[in-house]
C-alpha cells in the first residue's frame, strides 16, 4: 500500500531496531524516524525517490534504505563497515517483504561503487566525541562523488557548515537546500553524562556536477 502521509512514514520506521550493539569507535547513533521521515519526504517531493537508485553510505540499520524503499525507489542499497547492523538491516527489510533492496558490507572508503546510483544519502560519523575520527564525512563526500549520483543528501554538524559549503563548491558539488534538525544523542556510551544531548545537524541536497 502506498503510503501518502509523512506521519504514516514516520509510524513505519518507528519498526525499524537501533543498533544491536553500538561501537564508539565508528559513532554509532540511530537516526530517529521523525528525522529521517521528514528527509526523505522532502526528497520524494524534490523527485530524488521514487523510480530512483537510492544509495545509503553508512547505513546502518537501514533507516534510509527502508524509507527509500517505502517511497518507491527503483532499488535501495546500504552499505555499513559494522556486521551486526547490516545483519540487522537485512532482518528488518525482509520482515517488511522489501524486494527491491539489498546490502553490501564495506568500509564506505573501500566500497567499489558497483551500485549505479542517482541519489546517495548518508548519514556519516560526526566526528564530535571523544576517540571519534576526525574528517570522516569529508571522506564520505568524497566516496560519494566517486559514485556519481545526480544528487546527494549529506549530515553535518551544524557547527561545520561555513567551511563545508566552501568544500562542497570546490569539489563542483552545487548545495541546493539545506535541511536543519536536532539530533538527539542518547546515553548508550560509557563516557556520556547525560540521559540525551541534542545535537544540530545540517542536511545538504547537492547535485553532482561532472
Amino acid at each position: 500500500m502506498r503510503i501518502t502521509k509523512k506521519k504514516h512514514l514516520e509510524m513505519k520506521l518507528q519498526s525499524i531496531p537501533p543498533h544491536p550493539n553500538p561501537k564508539v569507535g565508528l559513532e554509532q547513533y540511530s537516526t530517529p524516524s521523525v528525522i529521517a521521515s521528514d528527509l526523505i519526504w522532502n526528497a520524494v517531493s524534490l523527485g530524488d525517490i521514487e523510480n530512483r537508485n537510492v544509495l545509503d553510505l553508512g547505513c546502518g540499520s537501514g533507516i534510509f534504505t527502508i524509507a527509500s524503499s517505502l517511497m518507491g525507489a527503483n532499488m535501495a542499497c546500504g552499505v555499513d563497515v559494522d556486521e551486526d547492523s547490516i545483519r540487522l538491516a537485512g532482518e528488518t527489510s525482509q520482515k517488511l517483504k522489501l524486494d527491491n533492496v539489498n546490502y553490501i558490507l564495506s568500509d564506505v572508503c573501500d566500497f567499489n561503487c558497483s551500485f549505479d546510483a542517482d541519489t546517495v544519502i548518508q548519514n556519516p560519523p560526526f566526528g564530535s566525541q571523544r576517540n571519534a575520527k576526525h574528517g570522516e564525512d569529508l571522506n564520505f563526500i568524497k566516496k560519494a562523488i566517486d559514485c556519481s549520483p545526480e544528487v546527494l543528501y549529506s549530515f553535518h554538524m551544524a557547527s561545520t557548515e561555513e567551511f563545508l559549503i566552501n568544500f562542497y563548491r570546490e569539489n563542483n558539488l552545487d548545495i541546493t537546500h539545506i535541511f536543519r534538525y536536532s539530533f538527539p544523542i542518547p546515553k548508550i556510551y560509557e563516557f556520556h553524562t547525560k540521559e540525551k544531548q541534542n545535537v544540530n545537524v545540517i542536511v545538504f541536497r547537492a547535485l553532482t556536477d561532472f
